[in-house]
């Protein structure tokens, strides 16, 4: 796979739909090629090609996927860590344990594996940036949500581990914490239930993958010596994990 040299690469997972394609398209915008990784082969290609990019299949949770993606990968100045996913709402008395090793492997192994094979890309990119999505739920706790939130826990203490065991090298770490964003998040915790997702953002006006996209972009393009490290963004109507204002 050969890339426009004269433009940055930005790497950026989960990207077929929600989060991942908007900050594809927000890189892009930027001056990026973007090469987006994904299993839904289909809407990533139609995405790389409306962005002059690159779509490669990518499953993190498959350690021989994500070889393969990263020998596939050039080179690159970005990484976005945005595939991941909250599957059930059970408690911890009635814990589904492939929900909860699905949501491990996806949000907290996949991460890993995808960072520890493009390190040395962002590290010789000379001004790395390591990006993970995390939510909310990586900072609080609520009922029926231990799987999700002990998942996005420890996503979220790799991630800032990392920003000490790279001080001294060129690369940026950030981690961006978002509240409620109307994308198919809910829809594939309640598998497929469009009238139990639709009732997460009832009353209010939630975030869009758009507006988490745009702040993605704004710490990406900071100079190189400015590092933010961690981004909150909620909606208005929303204060914490489980308090928000429905109308």
């Amino acid at each position: 796979m050969s890339t426009n040299s004269e433009r940055p690469v930005a790497v950026v997972t989960g990207a077929s739909s929600g989060i991942g394609a908007a900050t594809a398209r927000q890189l892009a915008g930027q001056g990026f090629h973007v090469i987006v990784g994904a299993r839904r082969l289909d809407p990533l290609e139609k995405l790389a090609a409306e962005l002059d990019g690159t779509a490669l299949a990518l499953d993190v949770t498959d350690a021989a996927s994500v070889a393969e993606f990263a020998a596939a990968v050039p080179a690159a100045r970005v990484l976005v860590n945005n595939a991941g996913g909250a599957f059930g709402l059970e408690t911890v008395e009635n814990a589904d344990e492939d929900h909860w090793r699905s949501m491990w492997e996806t949000n907290v192994l996949g991460t890993l594996r995808v960072t520890k094979a493009l390190l040395p890309a962002l590290i010789a990119s000379g001004d790395g940036h390591v990006v993970t999505v995390t939510s909310v739920a990586a900072y609080e706790l609520y009922d029926n949500g231990a799987g999700y939130t002990s998942a996005k826990h420890a996503q979220s203490a790799l991630h800032r581990t990392l920003r000490g065991e790279l001080l001294g090298r060129p690369v940026r770490v950030t981690e961006i914490v978002p509240g409620m964003v109307r994308t198919e998040f809910s829809l594939v915790r309640f598998d497929g239930d469009a009238s139990r997702a639709d009732q997460v953002y009832a009353g209010l006006t939630p975030l869009v993958a758009e507006d988490v996209a745009e702040v993605i972009g704004f710490a990406v393009s900071r100079p190189p010596h400015v590092n933010l490290d961690l981004i909150e963004l909620k909606p208005r109507a929303q204060a914490s994990a489980t308090r928000a204002h429905r109308d």
